[in-house]
């Protein structure tokens, strides 16, 4: 054996312990994490397809079940600020009709009364149409008998929802019968928007909807009845994702706007696993960097599994690992090339006269 190759051996010897210890040392004090197999990765895959609440709760965020009450209608009133239009007929009295309809197609409730031809000031706050209907009516009737009154909304300054975000239609009237599905309907929502992100807030309350299942999967169980204030929030789609890393086609970020993928279409948007990847040891790391959950999985669990049973959910991230042989040579590659131990052995033989 050539003297530069026993060198090579001596070397060896000492540089990969010292390695080992340099990587066992690496880790943060306090850093933990927990290492789950296929069996757990199932069973909380399945947890992940109950939707938006369930992943939530996996992250430590525990919501209330949507009260049956906020499918409930609720009787519509005339509020201060609407503005409101008055039509009348009668059989002979054309004059009066011309006059009244010309001024009363757009009063505005000020102080909770509209001013009318004839009449003055009626109050209307408080009344719903029909009420308001019949109180103008009667009050006509005292003056000319006969009359018929038709009441429509012009506009309606405070019977208003508002619309933020992933949206065409920034405002819509509630009328007390007006739903979410309806509303996001009429709202031209962005077909890339995360519905998972996206939430409806009441006051400083976030509502607990799950607008996928509202949108995707038809569920209305979720189809909350809208009051006026309430504003919803449509999110992009960068607001949830998860990131492929390590022995991939292309290490990427893939959105998640439902609230969960499948390991296979991650995989494959990321350009599958060439073969320097182990597919032994495909980890899911998911949860804060100080105390992650690690799955691992093996390519027979990807293979064989059915998607419902492979989902991934926002933060989490898939790494794939080097095979022995790749870490191997890279490691020879980027650590010992040829051309420097060649040049460490001959200044070494000048110095000690091999």
């Amino acid at each position: 054996m050539k003297i530069h190759d026993c060198f090579k051996v001596d070397y060896m010897r000492f540089l990969l312990p010292l390695l080992l210890f340099l990587s066992a040392c690496c880790c943060p004090t306090g850093y933990r994490y927990h290492v789950e197999g296929a069996q757990e990765f199932v069973m909380d895959s399945y947890k992940i397809k109950q939707g938006k609440f369930s992943i939530l709760e996996m992250e430590g965020i525990v919501a209330s079940n949507l009260p049956s009450s906020l499918l409930y209608e609720y009787t519509d009133v005339i509020e201060n600020d609407d503005v409101i239009s008055v039509v009348m007929q009668h059989p002979t009295r054309k004059d009066l009709c011309a006059e009244v309809n010309q001024i009363s197609q757009g009063l505005r409730v000020t102080d909770g009364k509209i001013c009318l031809p004839q009449l003055g000031s009626v109050e209307v706050k408080g009344l719903t149409f029909e009420e308001a209907k019949v109180k103008i009516r009667e009050a006509f009737a005292e003056e000319v008998k006969g009359t018929d009154i038709f009441l429509e909304y012009r506009s309606r300054e405070r019977s208003k929802i508002e619309l933020i975000g992933e949206v065409g239609v920034k405002q819509l009237p509630v009328n007390g019968r007006v739903r979410l599905f309806e509303v996001l309907s009429l709202a031209g929502v962005s077909p890339s928007a995360n519905l998972f992100k996206s939430y409806v807030l009441r006051g400083d309350e976030i509502l607990p909807v799950d607008l996928t299942k509202l949108i995707l999967a038809g569920d209305m169980s979720q189809n909350i009845v809208m009051r006026p204030g309430d504003k919803i929030f449509i999110a992009s789609a960068a607001m949830a994702n998860v990131m492929i890393m390590g022995e991939v086609g292309i290490a990427t970020v893939i959105p998640v706007p439902t609230g969960s993928v499948s390991i296979r279409e991650a995989l494959a948007r990321a350009g599958g696993i060439p073969f320097t990847g182990n597919r032994q040891c495909i980890q899911v790391i998911r949860g804060n960097a100080l105390n992650p959950k690690i799955y691992r999985l093996s390519w027979n669990h990807i293979t064989f599994l059915p998607n419902d049973a492979l989902l991934l959910m926002p933060g989490d991230t898939i790494y794939i690992t080097e095979t022995p042989i790749t870490k191997w040579n890279r490691f020879i590659n980027q650590l010992l090339p040829s051309s420097m131990l060649i040049d460490f052995g001959i200044k070494c033989k000048g110095v000690c006269g091999w």
